[in-house]
């Protein structure tokens, strides 16, 4: 099972250019794919439909979209009729196989006053795999702030680790004349975190590592699968500064899994020869 995460910055690449055929391109062979800075109504883009254009791109895979940050730009008149225009800012996940259940998680906030500050959010998808329901994550931390990563990452642990007992989207649907959606504790949480290796956040996310043992599997933590492989060095990264001259380059995408799944781990990866946007496809294969 392939899985990858990629922030594709509306499409826009490192020469500047907006070509989503690339982006689709560098994802091609993937199972399920979590996207980030996916939008509606951008100018940057020319306000295009990235999510109706993706769904072209992938005609046989199964979808979730949600927009944390939805906003009215203008109105106008067509045929008579109030026509509105509207900024949508968010995640999307894409799956090779059906998406059983979803959830859209807002991340917590704070209002900023001199520097951009989006609402967050998470795709949480349970995606029917041939091994079994699996959750997938798609997420996007907050850029600016290492506290407000540091309240996301917290909030988003509560969600992942207390799945089951939360009972996911929805428990009881008999009344509904359906049976209950499955509740797997087996999750990958892959997206654009934007925060470093060893950062507060990163050890909010998966605990101090001990001078001796290093960092052990607990429940209460989660993994990076690609430091579990020896993958995160100094060298390592997934991001450079846009339109790419390379001065810049740091490690802010990753892919956490909860401890059970460390075992089927097969390999992890960073496509650097992907263009299509200033971060860098980040792969996952679990046997």
């Amino acid at each position: 099972m392939k899985l990858a995460s990629y922030n594709i910055q509306y499409g826009i690449g490192l020469d500047g250019g907006y070509d989503l055929n690339r982006i689709a391109e560098s994802l091609a062979g993937a199972d399920i794919i979590g996207l980030q800075e996916v939008t509606r109504g951008l100018s940057r883009n020319g306000s295009v439909d990235m999510v109706a254009a993706l769904k072209e791109l992938f005609p046989h895979y199964f979808s979730s979209f949600a927009a944390p940050c939805d906003v009215l730009l203008g109105i106008d008149e067509v045929d008579g009729r109030p026509v509105e225009r509207r900024l949508q800012f968010g995640n999307m996940v894409l799956s090779r196989w059906p998406i059983l259940a979803v959830r859209h998680l807002l991340l917590p906030r704070s209002r900023t006053f001199n520097k951009l500050n989006l609402q967050r959010g998470a795709v949480e998808a349970v995606v029917d795999t041939p091994d079994g329901p699996l959750r997938f994550y798609s997420v996007h931390l907050d850029h600016v702030s290492p506290d407000e990563r540091i309240e996301q990452i917290r909030f988003l642990k509560s969600r992942a680790l207390d799945y089951v007992n939360e009972g996911g989207a929805l428990t009881g649907a008999e009344e509904f004349g359906f049976t209950d959606p499955p509740l797997p504790e087996n999750f990958v949480m892959m997206g654009d975190f934007n925060m470093t290796p060893e950062s507060p956040e990163y050890l909010e996310m998966v605990g101090r590592g001990d001078s001796y043992y290093q960092r052990s599997l607990r429940a209460n933590q989660m993994v990076d699968a690609c430091a579990h492989l020896g993958l995160v060095t100094q060298d390592s990264y997934t991001w450079v500064k846009s339109p790419g001259d390379g001065t810049q380059k740091m490690h802010l995408d990753h892919c956490f899994i909860n401890p059970q799944l460390a075992a089927r781990v097969q390999s992890a990866r960073v496509d650097h020869q992907a263009r299509g946007s200033d971060h860098f496809p980040v792969w996952l294969e679990l046997a």
